[in-house]
């Protein structure tokens, strides 16, 4: 369960639709028993569907480069993983046409990719049938539990942006795939040929996906505004994510959360110019941002929810306000509905329960280092054993690509320079960054010149994940990664260098008492690294032709 114990807020009797119903236990019980089984993956978060991509497009490469398939079904296997976890609707349309084409090119195909793209439809098709299903099951379920009562939503009149962004992306990378389409004949190796049709292929169904997320979202969105909608009352809360975690209305203690849903606030979309409401969006995410990884995200709220819940649905959130005597607020979701299975919930749960005390451990840092700190003339940090291991790794990762030797192709030689070029860039920075404090604010030493940052722009500093984060008012963060082993920290009671930093660096952003009080000169900001990686890249180059020359 999760550390919150307090009472939820109540929403005002003015804002709850006449004979809306309370979405309680037993109801909750019947929607999560239509729910998926838990073998059947759910509709991925975001960071998660970024990796399924980069997974995708390292599995087309390898299965071009290792394989004699064509390059057609090259592209079209790893994207039906990607439909299969991310646009389940057009599993319908792709099994079919991937069985076809494997039809059509079976004689020469070897078992094992036959026996592979069986399995991959297969599973995908039974998957993609049983979330159908599961669908239709919980949304007449919501419907029972509301009783036939609906209602008209506020804030009809705000415009729909939901699927903006994955429609612009999609349509900018739809023209290279469709250049690399055209063009794949006019090559001159067959290597060549067969890899810019499959990448060609793989821009454009990634594409295509962008544009039909975009489209069913926003199509989703429209209908749900257009009609009167089911109401229920529910209890809502907030994740490590910030996105809206919903529990029945007679669970106060939030031990059963049944399903989770990006939301923004209505307000954010009735600016009146696009620069406003960029700059407001941007200025509350970075709040959120700030406030991500509370165990304790406060006390639940009481609210309304509109639309009939279940997998992929769109819904509207009425909750009452955060802070006392202010009126409800209206969050539209920016993202499908994504059911909550009993493991799943149950993970969650214990993730909460890691995440207070690792909060507690990290306030007893701050204290400690509040306690600890002492006011100088100027505070410096540098790179340390874990970033020469980062920058050994990155290396490392870099020569693996330079050993693999897949081919010769023009295609690998492209990808060979810029990974080579790539970690040119960080290498140095992992090994050289240094951050300086002093009475102004911090610097930071880049590849160009050292960056200043007053201390009012500067918003948080902490440590996420493997990454040391700062977080400035503009946007423009700066982070760096290294490895980190929390097992062993907290075995040995190690503190990770980048949880010092980021304590002390947050004593000094709440307390300007414990700020430096000087100011730094040029040779403690640190040299511009450009040096360090010209040279790098350099030898990189000189490495790849030594190699590429007959």
């Amino acid at each position: 369960m999760t550390t919150n114990v307090r009472e939820p807020s109540l929403l005002p009797a003015s804002a709850i639709p006449d004979g809306c119903a309370a979405w309680n236990g037993e109801h909750a019980r019947a929607w999560t028993a239509a729910a998926l089984p838990s073998w059947v993956p759910v509709r991925p978060r975001r960071w998660s569907l970024e990796l399924t991509l980069w997974c995708a497009v390292l599995a087309a490469f390898g299965l071009l480069a290792t394989t004699d398939l064509p390059p057609d079904l090259v592209a079209l296997l790893p994207l039906q993983v990607v439909w299969w976890l991310w646009r389940p609707e057009a599993v319908r349309f792709s099994g079919p046409a991937l069985v076809v084409l494997v039809a059509a090119r079976g004689t020469g195909l070897p078992w094992p990719a036959l026996v592979g793209a069986a399995l991959l439809v297969l599973a995908s098709v039974t998957a993609t049938e049983l979330r159908a299903r599961a669908r239709a099951r919980q949304r007449d379920s919501a419907l029972a539990a509301a009783d036939g009562v609906t209602a008209v939503l506020p804030d009809t009149d705000v415009p729909v942006r939901r699927g903006g962004l994955f429609l612009k992306l999609g349509a900018g990378l739809a023209v290279p795939g469709v250049v690399l389409l055209a063009t794949s004949g006019l090559w001159h190796g067959t290597d060549d040929r067969q890899l810019a049709f499959a990448e060609g292929l793989f821009a454009l169904g990634l594409a295509l996906t962008l544009l039909l997320s975009g489209t069913l979202g926003r199509r989703r969105a429209t209908a749900l505004r257009t009609t009167p909608a089911p109401v229920l009352r529910v209890l809502v809360g907030k994740d490590e994510h910030e996105d809206a975690v919903i529990y029945a209305a007679d669970d106060p203690q939030a031990l059963r959360p049944l399903f989770t849903v990006a939301t923004r606030a209505a307000r954010d979309d009735e600016g009146e110019g696009d620069d406003q409401g960029d700059e407001a969006a941007r200025e509350e995410l970075e709040e959120l941002l700030e406030a991500a990884g509370a165990p304790s995200p406060g006390p639940l709220r009481e609210a309304v929810l509109y639309g009939a819940p279940y997998d992929g649905a769109e819904i509207l959130l009425v909750g009452a306000a955060e802070e006392p005597g202010e009126p409800p607020e209206a969050e539209w979701s920016t993202g499908p509905v994504r059911p909550l299975p009993e493991g799943t919930a149950g993970r969650r749960r214990a993730r909460e329960e890691r995440a207070a005390v690792r909060k507690a451990r990290d306030e007893e840092l701050a204290v400690a280092v509040r306690a600890e700190t002492a006011v100088v003339p100027v505070r410096q940090w540098r790179a340390g054993a874990v970033d020469r291991l980062a920058a050994f790794l990155t290396a490392l990762w870099c020569a693996g690509y330079f050993l693999l030797a897949i081919d010769d192709s023009l295609w690998f030689r492209a990808l060979l320079l810029l990974t080579g070029l790539m970690c040119a860039v960080r290498v140095p920075v992992k090994l050289r960054w240094r951050v300086t404090a002093d009475r102004t604010g911090i610097w930071l030493n880049r590849l160009r010149a050292p960056r200043h940052i007053p201390w009012d722009d500067l918003r948080a500093a902490r440590r996420e994940s493997f990454e040391l984060q700062l977080r400035v008012r503009d946007g423009d963060n700066w982070a760096v990664a290294a490895p980190r082993w929390p097992w062993l920290q907290r075995r040995r009671r190690l503190v990770h260098p980048y949880d010092a930093l980021a304590a002390e660096l947050s004593a000094m952003i709440a307390d300007p008492a414990l700020r430096p009080t000087g100011e730094s000169g040029a040779k403690e900001r640190g040299r511009p690294l450009w040096p360090f990686a010209v040279i790098l890249g350099i030898a990189w180059t000189a490495v790849l032709v030594t190699r590429w020359l007959p």
